[in-house]
């Protein structure tokens, strides 16, 4: 179908052509890509070897640790650029896919700026990835708008800050090659918005802004920090216009957050404590280590010793090198048809903004518009009038290594958590396999991050001498596929529409979470289904 473009020199696109998708697939914004793919490609590559080598080792008994060749970083007396005044307040933060509706009222929501997802809460596919670009470009020259069911929708003239997540460094765009290899989806995401858009934000007054998913070290946001230069240079922008916010969502990034900021110091608009990513990694790293094994999902808060310590070490990091520690996300969302359970959920997620406000994150994430000022109020009873709380220095923190791996608690494991694990893996990958990938199960907003926590969850506790129900029984291969026969049922009867994704979604599930191999990323093999 590419043949209706004009594509560069080495490139062949596979995915379907549609009307308007010519908008996006420029032959400039397409140069880009290749151009990027071309000089960087073979970094990233050798970063994902560094990264399988690093499982090796972590398998073999190795323990994570502050590195000892970045030392002076960490003790240097350094600060990231001065932020753009349209960054230095984000009290609250709402993030959604990158769907016409979402974007439209997500803009709108009353929050200081959106992340819009072309990564954890969007599934990937081809149509979801360019209908994303055409809309945002939409979005950032104010002209989207939408009539759905007899509404229309269309920006205000006060709305959020755009921040854009692209895909993870481990992620191909396989409907693009270029000289015969796959492009990374995330410069992929990252080019198309940024040659579309830089200028004409800059001239709106705001810039290109990103957040940066999954990084494991200093050396996969140094990659980051290259392509901004090139990249800048490329679309005729000045140095430094590009800010990118990182995710810290594994737990190897967490020994390494100086040097991530260091990295990207002149590019850099902060981190955020991406909380369940990083309880997914936690899970995916130590996975073979018998002395491991956490309890019940609903039991790992940002309470525990070892988020605990990771959250309080990010602000103190952040802070004292000017950057702003954006809290993680509250996957609470409104209950419309029960008033006590609606309370329950908005006391949670109220509690949580509470604890990032007064701990001094400058801001938090909510998955709903009608979370906004909920969110809003717990900021602004700790910050007043001012924009951020960066001036608000922890030096009174002092986290080791080893509070970092402080894994607890291991108990109790129970029948209802190994179902809701089960559960909550079906229905979200089931709604995926379908091309939605934001979905509500009971009375949560679930992207990947909460799939991945439950399958390899089951997957640990299957293998670990710990992995033991609090009623006796171990919890083995053939215990999880019963249930999950049993649990498929109960997904199936909440289901409107067609059900046979769902079906698929078990076997891969149950095969997932009983094989003898660990998947990296779910995503990885469910992609190649899309």
């Amino acid at each position: 179908m590419a043949n209706t473009l004009s594509l560069p020199q080495g490139m062949n696109i596979t995915g379907e052509i549609k009307p308007g998708f010519e908008t996006v697939l420029t032959p400039q914004a397409l140069e880009l890509v290749a151009s990027l793919h071309r000089t960087f490609e073979p970094r990233r590559q050798q970063l994902l070897k560094a990264r399988a080598g690093r499982v090796k080792r972590l398998d073999a008994g190795e323990r994570p640790d502050f590195l000892a060749e970045t030392k002076s970083i960490r003790e240097g007396d350094w600060t990231i650029a001065p932020l753009p005044q349209d960054l230095q307040c984000r009290r609250v933060e709402i993030t959604g896919p990158v769907d016409r509706k979402m974007i439209i009222n997500a803009l709108n929501s009353g929050a200081d700026s959106y992340m819009t997802d072309f990564e954890d809460s969007n599934a990937p596919s081809w149509d979801n990835q360019i209908t994303g670009h055409i809309n945002l470009k939409e979005a950032v020259r104010r002209t989207i708008s939408l009539e759905q069911n007899g509404k229309s929708y269309k920006l205000n003239d006060t709305i959020a800050t755009l921040i854009v997540r692209p895909r993870g460094w481990h992620l191909d765009e396989k409907h693009v090659t270029v000289d015969g290899q796959r492009v990374s989806g995330g410069i992929f995401d990252f080019a198309l918005f940024l040659h579309h858009n830089a200028k004409e934000q800059l001239l709106r007054g705001t810039g290109p802004y990103f957040y940066l998913p999954k990084m494991e070290s200093h050396l996969e946001a140094r990659l980051w920090n290259d392509i901004f230069i090139a990249a800048q240079e490329a679309v005729g922008v000045p140095r430094g216009t590009i800010r990118a916010t990182v995710l810290i969502e594994t737990i190897l990034a967490a020994f390494e957050m100086d040097e991530i900021l260091y990295e990207l110091r002149e590019h850099s608009s902060g981190l955020n404590a991406g909380r369940w990513d990083y309880i997914f990694s936690a899970i995916k790293k130590f996975k073979n280590d018998k002395d491991f094994c956490l309890a019940d999902r609903s039991r790992i808060t940002m309470t525990v010793p070892f988020m605990r310590a990771y959250a309080l070490q990010l602000l103190k990091t952040c802070h004292r090198r000017n950057a702003p520690a954006i809290g993680g996300m509250s996957a609470l969302i409104p209950i419309k048809n029960d008033a006590a359970a609606n309370e329950k959920a908005m006391a949670g997620v109220r509690s949580d903004k509470a604890r990032d406000a007064t701990d001094g994150y400058d801001g938090g994430w909510v998955a709903h518009p009608g979370l906004v000022p909920i969110a809003m109020d717990e900021f602004v009873k700790v910050l007043g009038d001012k924009p951020n709380q960066i001036g608000k220095q922890r030096d009174d923190v002092q986290v080791t290594g080893k509070d970092l791996l402080d894994f607890r608690p291991e108990a109790p494991i129970t029948e209802a958590g190994l179902r809701n694990n089960i559960n909550v893996g079906i229905h979200y990958l089931g709604s995926w396999l379908a091309g939605n990938g934001c979905v509500p199960i009971h009375n949560l907003m679930e992207d990947a991050a909460t799939a991945e926590i439950s399958r390899s969850q089951v997957w640990q506790w299957i293998r670990s001498p710990k992995g033991t129900l609090e009623d006796g029984r171990k919890v083995t291969a053939d215990l999880v596929r019963e249930l999950t026969a049993q649990e498929l049922d109960k997904v199936k009867a909440v289901i409107a529409g067609d059900t046979k994704p769902y079906d698929r979604a078990a076997h891969i599930f149950s095969e997932m979470s009983t094989s003898e191999n660990f998947t990296e990323f779910l995503t990885l093999p469910l992609y190649e289904e899309l």
